[in-house]
């Protein structure tokens, strides 16, 4: 089997999931000199102190190749050389970390390009020195660092509210595939936190849900997918970031529930070191139960007591990136470079200062604050990761198949598979959904939920769509004003929501077009929880992200081609917090109807020539326009083609046979 070839798992509802070639199938990757696993202990034994502090630091570069001089100055500000490819010799870097801001990730082949390029620096003319971990952050969702033609994916609660393990590992397959083609070998996923705080402004739909149950499963599934293809998982944001208000990129959180709360946001944790996740990254977050005074990242009790000792992880601890002002606002680099390896970091991630970060690693070893043989025990799990997952064996990609392996069409279609069974019907009053095909539409909405997206996908759906757009979250008041004066000329308005539970612009817009008495139908694009303050919408779908993909499901369910069958994976508290207005696991559908078969008699003569409607539950059958009540109609001759419609709120079971035709024969009976 070849590595473009396309594969299908079935799902346990029995549908079909794209599936990605095996890690035995990828045979046309080129092998280098390096085809037995190294010594470990004795390449340890060569490394200076200043190779085990580069193998541990792991940092982004600037550039789209290896010599590429675009981007000097930055490369010079944070490093003082020009080029990516001078940063990796420069530290003997162990990892380097891509993002599309730092020129890193154009589209695949330019990545596959720059992730050859690199490991060449790293391994030397000789071919002898030690290949990198080429990382990411390539989640799925809002956080992708490599967009079209790669498979852009639904997110993770999408995925979440689909609770399909069949799926999630199909999801971490493409990932996973997809990125080893392009030279990356380490994925910074799945999110593993448990959003529990509506108001997180962090996590949200980059998590799974708040079920401790449903986001084991998924990411232990996610997990396998990603790792069957050696790409190395890291489960994050240990010991749980689902429950701040604060984000840690901005701010150091603090979280004071008690120790069983905090087993709640453990459990997937737990659930991935038995599955055997490769890795596990750092929250920068103050936990009360484990240490009052120093945020994960840099806590001993939660490293290794908590993570190590009682939770038995073995694998690989990577900070969260030591840029965030979580940390940096905190701490001098030198000190947080210290504190987290000695609470129990291999790998100290994307550190604002790297020159820094050696320095005061290099004087605590000199004075005895840190011995040299705690670097050796994280460089050693660091190389054996790399020849775990066969880094050292295949450092290089097959650049000629790249374009051949990422986005294809398995994986586009099971990308799409997600959002059809993602999307949540949270209200549907008086059947409003679906709509009946050719109502006219308004399309408008918050610019940050992308409704431009959404109008040409109704209009594919053979709506009749009038679109007004506007950027910004905050619709203004002539964009409120427009919209009311046009919705009075059509059936129905959809509009998009983007975390309007904070947002009064979007609050009153959805009020005031409700005031004209149209059906208003919100599309939560962001976060889940937008219908508590939605009171006057018809109609209410989360998408959980704002992408094509994204409303591809809703789009579908809007026009009846797909039944919402997707399940809240948080709950919805109500807007004025007295408990809870929806709880996880809620969802609608629609009815749904199977047309009974239109039955024809046709004998020799024209008297006795007839045709027979049934009565059917939330169906309606037409002829040339008009619905025909059920009972039997003569027809001398000539043809009849009958087609059934479902009823206001109804859907048509799948496979359903919906049109019948036949031509009657005019002929005298044979003597």
């Amino acid at each position: 089997m070849t590595a473009a070839t396309t594969v299908l798992l079935m799902t346990a509802a029995g549908t079909a999931v794209a599936a990605v070639p095996t890690t035995a199938e990828r045979t046309a990757e080129p092998t280098t000199a390096a085809s037995t696993a190294p010594d470990i202990e004795a390449m340890i034994a060569r490394m200076s102190l200043d190779e085990k502090i580069g193998q541990m630091t792991w940092t982004h570069v600037y550039g789209s190749s290896a010599d590429d001089t675009s981007m000097a100055a930055s490369n010079q500000e944070r490093y003082g050389v020009n080029t990516p490819g001078e940063v990796v010799e420069k530290y003997n870097l162990g990892g380097v970390l891509y993002f599309a801001w730092s020129g890193n990730t154009n589209n695949p082949r330019q990545v596959a390009g720059l992730s050859d390029g690199l490991q060449k620096r790293a391994m030397g003319a000789d071919g002898n020195g030690i290949p990198l971990a080429v990382t990411i952050d390539q989640e799925g969702g809002p956080v992708a660092r490599i967009g079209p033609p790669a498979t852009v994916l639904p997110g993770n609660m999408a995925l979440g509210a689909t609770a399909d393990k069949d799926l999630a590992q199909a999801q971490g397959t493409i990932l996973g595939s997809e990125m080893r083609a392009m030279g990356i070998n380490v994925d910074f996923a799945p999110v593993l936190d448990l959003n529990s705080n509506p108001d997180n402004p962090v996590i949200g739909i980059r998590s799974m849900g708040e079920d401790p149950a449903l986001v084991s499963s998924l990411g232990v599934a996610q997990i396998n997918g990603m790792q069957s293809q050696d790409v190395g998982a890291a489960a994050k944001h240990f010991p749980g970031h689902g429950d701040t208000s604060v984000d840690s990129h901005y701010g150091l959180p603090t979280v004071s529930y008690d120790r069983e709360t905090l087993n709640k946001h453990l459990q997937p944790f737990k659930a991935a070191i038995d599955a055997g996740v490769d890795m596990v990254m750092t929250a920068h977050i103050i936990v009360q139960a484990i240490d009052p005074e120093m945020p994960g990242t840099l806590s001993h009790k939660v490293l290794t007591g908590l993570l190590r000792d009682e939770l038995g992880f073995k694998g690989l601890v990577t900070t969260d990136a030591l840029d965030m002002a979580a940390m940096a606002a905190e701490w001098p680099q030198e000190e947080i470079a210290v504190k987290a390896i000695q609470a129990g970091s291999d790998i100290l991630l994307n550190s604002p200062d790297v020159d820094a970060s050696f320095a005061g690693v290099r004087a605590a070893v000199g004075s005895g604050e840190l011995s040299e043989s705690r670097l050796d025990e994280s460089v050693r799990r660091i190389l054996e990761w790399k020849v775990k997952r066969g880094v050292f064996k295949q450092p290089l990609t097959d650049t000629a198949s790249v374009d051949s392996r990422v986005g294809t069409a398995g994986n586009l279609a099971t990308a799409k598979q997600i959002s059809d069974r993602a999307v949540t019907l949270l209200r549907n009053q008086d059947r409003v959904l679906p709509l009946a095909p050719g109502t006219s539409v308004l399309m408008v909405g918050s610019g940050s939920g992308w409704p431009e997206l959404v109008g040409p996908q109704l209009k594919d759906q053979g709506f009749a769509v009038t679109e007004d757009y506007e950027n910004g979250s905050s619709p203004s008041n002539a964009y409120r004003a427009r919209a009311v004066a046009a919705a009075n000329t059509v059936d129905a308005v959809v509009f998009t929501s983007y975390n309007a539970t904070s947002n009064a612009a979007q609050q009153q817009m959805v009020a005031e077009l409700a005031a004209t008495g149209k059906p208003v139908i919100v599309i939560a694009t962001r976060n889940p929880y937008d219908i508590s303050v939605f009171p006057g919408a018809a109609a209410v779908l989360n998408s959980y992200g704002t992408t094509n993909v994204n409303f591809h499901g809703v789009v579908r369910a809007i026009a009846g081609t797909v039944n919402p069958a997707g399940k809240l994976p948080v709950n919805i508290p109500a807007a004025d917090g007295g408990g809870t207005l929806l709880p996880l696991g809620f969802g609608l559908s629609y009815d749904t109807a199977t047309p009974a078969a239109v039955t024809f008699t046709d004998k020799p003569g024209r008297g006795q020539d007839s045709y027979a409607i049934p009565a059917a539950v939330g169906v309606n059958y037409v002829i040339d326009g008009k619905v025909i009540a059920a009972g039997t109609y003569r027809k001398p001759d000539g043809n009849v083609t009958v087609t059934a419609v479902p009823m206001k709120g109804y859907v048509f079971t799948e496979g359903a046979v919906t049109r019948w035709s036949h031509t009657f024969t005019t002929g005298r009976p044979t003597p």
